[in-house]
């Protein structure tokens, strides 16, 4: 399955509707959506290394524009859809605390949390409940959302073919250190938040 899963993303590298597809997931992993863009980052920028600034670009600017979504759903939608959200992630205990934090460390919570394997959904949704100002929260969210994508592309334009190569023999090593990682965050998101 996980090879079959590969194997699409690589092919669908060069279709028109792949970049739609990795905007969509980049867009609704900032606000709700679980699965972080990076499933369909690396191996479309594996298969198309030439275009790997240009899908940094567009997870960037989509992932921004999720994470607008989950400021306005923080900021006004809270108390219904935000909540269950939040809950829905495990981290229903910890807004309090998390929105104390934003009044002290608002910047640095936003720039540390958006290149981490952290959700950012609980930093956009946390960001509109809080009320962080909300161009600092845009502006924060380009830069760090941004570092984190075209880093992503820097790496896989550069050491892409012999990344591939690698990637494609220890597919299940390289997708279980994945999971390990984004598991890792999650925990420390919700046991040191």
């Amino acid at each position: 399955m996980l090879r079959k899963m590969y194997d699409w993303c690589i092919g669908a590298a060069g279709k028109p509707h792949a970049t739609w597809a990795l905007g969509t997931v980049s867009f609704a992993e900032s606000s709700f959506f679980p699965i972080p863009p990076d499933t369909m980052l690396i191996p479309m920028a594996l298969a198309r290394p030439d275009k790997a600034y240009y899908y940094a670009l567009v997870c960037t600017v989509t992932s921004v524009l999720g994470g607008i979504l989950g400021y306005a759903i923080g900021a006004f939608l809270y108390d219904s859809v935000g909540l269950w959200l939040i809950s829905l992630y495990g981290y229903g205990d910890k807004v309090e605390a998390f929105r104390e934090a934003y009044a002290k460390w608002g910047s640095l919570i936003i720039l540390i949390k958006g290149v981490t394997p952290i959700p950012y959904k609980i930093v956009t949704i946390t960001s509109g409940f809080a009320g962080y100002n909300f161009f600092l929260f845009v502006l924060f969210s380009v830069i760090t959302r941004g570092a984190r994508f075209f880093l992503s592309a820097y790496l896989l334009q550069r050491y892409g073919p012999v990344a591939r190569e690698h990637i494609e023999k220890r597919l299940g090593f390289w997708f279980t250190i994945f999971l390990v990682v984004l598991i890792a965050g999650i925990v420390v998101a919700l046991y040191i938040m």
